[in-house]
Protein backbone atom coordinates (compact mmCIF):
# COMPACT_ATOMS: atom_id res chain seq x y z
CA UNK A 1 0.00 0.00 0.00
CA UNK A 2 1.02 3.62 -1.13
CA UNK A 3 -0.11 6.50 0.75
CA UNK A 4 0.38 9.98 -1.10
CA UNK A 5 -0.05 12.84 0.73
CA UNK A 6 0.24 16.69 -1.93
CA UNK A 7 1.24 20.03 -0.39
CA UNK A 8 0.94 23.52 -2.21
CA UNK A 9 -1.62 24.65 -4.11
CA UNK A 10 -3.31 28.14 -3.74
CA UNK A 11 -4.56 30.86 -5.58
CA UNK A 12 -2.37 33.31 -7.51
CA UNK A 13 -2.24 35.53 -11.03
CA UNK A 14 -1.40 35.01 -14.29
CA UNK A 15 1.97 34.51 -15.13
CA UNK A 16 2.95 33.26 -11.14
CA UNK A 17 4.15 30.24 -10.38
CA UNK A 18 3.59 27.27 -8.12
CA UNK A 19 5.27 24.24 -7.20
CA UNK A 20 2.81 21.21 -6.24
CA UNK A 21 4.58 18.68 -3.82
CA UNK A 22 3.74 14.70 -3.41
CA UNK A 23 5.18 12.94 -0.52
CA UNK A 24 5.14 9.21 -0.86
CA UNK A 25 4.77 6.68 1.81
CA UNK A 26 4.22 3.08 2.92
CA UNK A 27 5.57 0.18 0.46
CA UNK A 28 8.74 1.58 -1.61
CA UNK A 29 7.87 4.08 -3.96
CA UNK A 30 10.93 3.85 -5.78
CA UNK A 31 9.83 1.48 -8.32
CA UNK A 32 6.66 3.67 -8.90
CA UNK A 33 5.23 5.77 -11.75
CA UNK A 34 3.86 9.01 -10.88
CA UNK A 35 1.67 11.01 -12.42
CA UNK A 36 -0.43 14.68 -12.17
CA UNK A 37 -3.90 15.11 -13.13
CA UNK A 38 -6.24 17.56 -12.93
CA UNK A 39 -9.80 18.31 -12.63
CA UNK A 40 -11.30 21.73 -13.43
CA UNK A 41 -15.66 21.66 -12.35
CA UNK A 42 -17.83 19.55 -14.94
CA UNK A 43 -14.45 17.89 -16.63
CA UNK A 44 -13.29 14.56 -16.78
CA UNK A 45 -9.87 14.69 -15.31
CA UNK A 46 -7.23 15.45 -17.38
CA UNK A 47 -3.29 14.67 -17.85
CA UNK A 48 -0.92 16.93 -17.06
CA UNK A 49 2.79 15.27 -16.78
CA UNK A 50 3.82 12.17 -15.85
CA UNK A 51 7.34 10.51 -14.61
CA UNK A 52 8.94 6.88 -14.95
CA UNK A 53 10.76 5.82 -11.54
CA UNK A 54 13.97 6.79 -12.42
CA UNK A 55 13.08 10.21 -13.76
CA UNK A 56 14.48 9.77 -16.57
CA UNK A 57 11.59 9.82 -18.94
CA UNK A 58 8.74 12.27 -18.66
CA UNK A 59 5.80 13.58 -20.48
CA UNK A 60 3.14 16.35 -20.69
CA UNK A 61 0.18 17.10 -21.96
CA UNK A 62 0.34 19.60 -24.92
CA UNK A 63 -0.68 22.93 -23.03
CA UNK A 64 1.43 22.63 -20.61
CA UNK A 65 4.81 21.74 -22.50
CA UNK A 66 7.65 24.65 -21.38
CA UNK A 67 5.91 25.73 -18.59
CA UNK A 68 5.35 22.96 -16.24
CA UNK A 69 7.99 20.48 -15.10
CA UNK A 70 7.84 17.31 -13.51
CA UNK A 71 10.61 15.80 -11.12
CA UNK A 72 10.90 13.14 -8.85
CA UNK A 73 13.36 12.63 -5.41
CA UNK A 74 13.55 9.17 -4.75
CA UNK A 75 15.37 9.47 -1.45
CA UNK A 76 13.17 11.29 -0.34
CA UNK A 77 9.97 9.86 -1.59
CA UNK A 78 8.60 12.75 -3.51
CA UNK A 79 7.14 14.28 -6.69
CA UNK A 80 6.98 17.67 -7.54
CA UNK A 81 5.35 19.72 -10.07
CA UNK A 82 6.61 23.03 -11.37
CA UNK A 83 4.04 25.77 -12.88
CA UNK A 84 5.36 28.24 -14.24
CA UNK A 85 3.24 30.90 -16.42
CA UNK A 86 0.35 29.81 -15.24
CA UNK A 87 -2.92 30.74 -17.03
CA UNK A 88 -6.36 30.74 -16.12
CA UNK A 89 -7.07 27.80 -17.55
CA UNK A 90 -5.00 25.86 -15.74
CA UNK A 91 -7.14 26.63 -12.53
CA UNK A 92 -8.47 22.94 -11.02
CA UNK A 93 -8.00 20.79 -8.61
CA UNK A 94 -4.71 18.83 -9.10
CA UNK A 95 -3.90 14.98 -7.86
CA UNK A 96 -1.07 13.38 -7.81
CA UNK A 97 -0.77 9.26 -8.47
CA UNK A 98 1.24 6.07 -8.55
CA UNK A 99 1.37 2.73 -9.41
CA UNK A 100 3.86 -0.19 -10.16
CA UNK A 101 6.26 0.56 -12.61
CA UNK A 102 6.64 -2.03 -15.62
CA UNK A 103 9.07 -1.62 -18.80
CA UNK A 104 10.35 1.65 -17.74
CA UNK A 105 8.15 4.07 -18.70
CA UNK A 106 5.75 6.24 -17.94
CA UNK A 107 1.69 6.45 -17.90
CA UNK A 108 -0.77 9.14 -19.33
CA UNK A 109 -4.62 7.34 -18.38
CA UNK A 110 -5.97 8.05 -15.27
CA UNK A 111 -6.99 4.65 -15.37
CA UNK A 112 -3.40 3.37 -14.95
CA UNK A 113 -2.85 4.35 -11.43
CA UNK A 114 -3.75 2.53 -8.52
CA UNK A 115 -3.16 5.06 -5.70
CA UNK A 116 -4.28 8.74 -5.71
CA UNK A 117 -3.17 11.86 -3.78
CA UNK A 118 -5.94 13.76 -1.84
CA UNK A 119 -6.11 16.56 -4.28
CA UNK A 120 -5.55 20.17 -4.15
CA UNK A 121 -7.07 23.10 -5.55
CA UNK A 122 -4.90 25.46 -7.96
CA UNK A 123 -6.73 28.84 -8.98
CA UNK A 124 -5.16 31.32 -11.33
CA UNK A 125 -6.69 34.66 -11.60
CA UNK A 126 -6.63 36.71 -15.00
Amino acid sequence: QVQLVQSGGGLVQAGDSLRLSCATSGRTSITYAMGWFRQAPGKEREFVAAINWSGGDTGYVDSVKGRFTISRDNPKNAVYLQMNSLKPEDTAVYYCAARQNYGGGYYRRPSDYVYWGQGTQVTVSS
